[in-house]
């Protein structure tokens, strides 16, 4: 038998409402061994006492025919009430239409007058209360609990379901918010939580219209199954307009990504995961807030998943290739070679050259651009101890961090343990972050660069000046050098407003009392300018492009004759 206690042993409580005191009596004894019983002796005394600060009722008996305030009232102010309609009502009447039409009000149930049969009045009672907290466990699982729609896991029972009776078209939707995580960086978890909320709200004003249902599926992304409409544009530009009017003069900006669902025999995860794809596709594109899947979508998708797939044969048969990219000193009577950046290419040995473009953010997306920067680590450190041991000349590399990286507590040994591997130094192997790691996980990224410098690494930062939060980086993370972004370099000439802007980035780095690398100089002209501005290191095709180390080392055999050094 069910124990009807709550979890502080306390017997939970019956509300039994009827204007006649021997009624009020009778169903008392026979339910006070189980339940705790509190009495009104009309709708208005049971409202009054359903709404004390002190309510926590399990189930309302509710007689109909009443003075004051009948059961039918209570009824309806009940089902009113976002509280008061989750305690279960059974009516107590002689009168097969007023069962009926209270059944259909919202009662769980009814009890026929005279009380005659206790048992089966007990048993009653303890069905519809257990039925009403099955039903609340239920409720509570399967909404989430931010946005108030159904959890990942209800969505897809519910969409499984769905499916075998579906008659219509049908589109699968996944929403998501550019820059969700600079909300909760800037303004906390709770304004990241309210954000969420409202876009709840909103995809729930247009679930009835667009026949569909929805979840929250983590973080900042959506799903929505629905009836196939023509155009999404005008459902997004009508959300986006209500989010920006909550958002005020935060800049939110709401995506989808849509997939017809045309094949029922596929998982309904393939079409949520068809859909982000298209999302994925438009992420801070600002022109359109919804496209849909394609073939052009799905041949690109074909193509991630052979790289992903290719990566551990990439990496073992070194298809992976690092280039180098000279860095050289321009303040003297000459450039001097000073350094360089390792960059990383593949060759395929079927699909030819893969642009870095192509699968280094496929690779961040998925953590697994890890594994490629600690190849291309040990590659570069490798390589810096041959160029030592064949020129006698040692020639710092730079290579990139990324934020993946950022979160690998494993990061400062793998880094160290490369260095001892081939006899290195950290001023060898110089470190280069982006302001994106700190727009991510600013805490993260300072405590990392912290520890990185303690132990003698040198921290470039790269690209800065392509976002907003550059300046901010600044103040809160020491650095060694700073990189200017090679798209002001390349319009330093054009107009006046660059120029400007690139005096004022070698201005913060005087402040700073750390050197400038430009990168992307391409023209004399530019290597003039940035050479009476005080820039102290460039990189770009005005002095060579990224190259292979067996032509690198010609670059290095060129400098040591101009060094004169005779162990050259």
């Amino acid at each position: 038998m069910k124990n009807y206690m709550t979890a502080s042993g306390i017997k939970r409580r019956v509300l039994i409402v009827d204007d006649e005191l021997i009624n009020r009596e009778l169903l008392g004894a026979m339910l006070s061994q189980t339940f705790e019983i509190e009495t009104a002796s009309n709708g208005q005394e049971a409202m009054m006492t359903l709404t004390q600060p002190d309510a926590n009722y399990s189930l309302i008996l509710l007689d109909l025919m009443m003075p004051v305030m009948d059961g039918f009232e209570v009824i309806e102010r009940c089902q009113r009430d976002e509280v008061l309609k989750r305690i279960p009502i059974i009516v107590m009447t002689s009168e097969k239409s007023a069962e009926v039409r209270s059944i259909r009000m919202g009662a769980a149930d009814f009890i026929t007058k005279p009380y005659d049969m206790p048992e089966v009045i007990l048993a009653r009672c303890e069905r519809i209360i257990e039925l009403s907290e099955d039903k609340s466990i239920i409720r509570s699982t399967e909404r989430d609990k931010v946005s108030g729609l159904y959890t990942r896991g209800y969505f897809f029972a519910y969409l499984q379901r769905m499916i075998p009776r579906l008659e219509k078209p049908m589109d699968a939707l996944v929403l998501n918010l550019d820059r969700f995580h600079l909300i909760n960086e800037l303004f906390g978890r709770d304004e990241g939580d309210r954000v969420l909320a409202t876009i709840g709200e909103l995809i729930s004003e247009k679930l009835s219209e667009l026949r569909g249902i929805a979840c929250r599926s983590e973080s900042d992304t959506f799903f929505l199954f629905c009836e196939r409409q023509q155009e999404y544009e005008s459902l997004m530009e009508e959300m986006q307009s209500k989010l920006a009017a909550f958002a005020k003069s935060r800049s939110l900006r709401l995506r989808a990504g849509i997939y017809s669902c045309e094949d029922h025999e596929s998982e309904p995860e393939a079409w949520f995961s068809r859909a982000k794809s298209a999302c994925d596709r438009i992420r801070g594109q600002y022109g359109s807030l919804a496209t849909r899947y394609n073939n052009e979508l799905y041949e690109r998708t074909v193509f991630h998943e052979r790289l992903i797939g290719d990566i551990d044969d990439a990496i073992h048969d070194r298809n992976f290739v690092v280039y180098f990219q000279p860095k050289y000193r321009i303040q003297g009577e000459r450039p001097v070679l000073a350094s360089a950046e390792a960059l990383i290419r593949w060759i395929h040995p079927e699909l030819g050259f893969i642009s870095p473009g192509e699968f280094i953010p496929l690779f961040e997306q998925n953590g697994l651009i890890r594994r490629v920067d600690h190849y291309v680590w040990r590659s570069a450190a490798e390589q810096i101890k041959r160029w030592r041991e064949q020129y006698a000349m040692t020639i710092p590399v730079s290579v990139n961090v990324s934020r993946v990286d950022i979160f690998d507590p494993e990061l400062e040994k793998k880094l160290c343990d490369i260095l001892d591997e081939f006899s290195l130094t950290p001023d060898d192997l110089m470190l280069e972050i982006t302001e994106s790691a700190y727009a991510d996980s600013a805490d993260r990224l300072i405590e990392v660069v912290n520890s990185l410098r303690d132990t003698g690494f040198k921290i470039e930062m790269d690209d800065f000046g392509s976002g907003y939060s550059s300046l901010n980086m600044l103040t809160e993370i020491p650095i060694d050098v700073l990189k200017i972004d090679m798209q002001f370099i390349r319009r330093m000439l054009l107009d006046d407003k660059n120029l400007k802007l690139v005096r004022l980035v070698m201005d913060i780095a005087g402040f700073l009392d750390v050197p400038v690398v430009a990168e992307g100089v391409e023209e004399e002209e530019q290597l003039n300018a940035l050479r009476q501005m005080g820039c102290d290191i460039v990189q770009g095709y005005y002095f060579s492009p990224p190259l292979p180390a067996e032509r690198f080392g010609a670059l290095i055999e060129q400098e040591c004759q101009k060094r004169g050094e005779a162990s050259c």
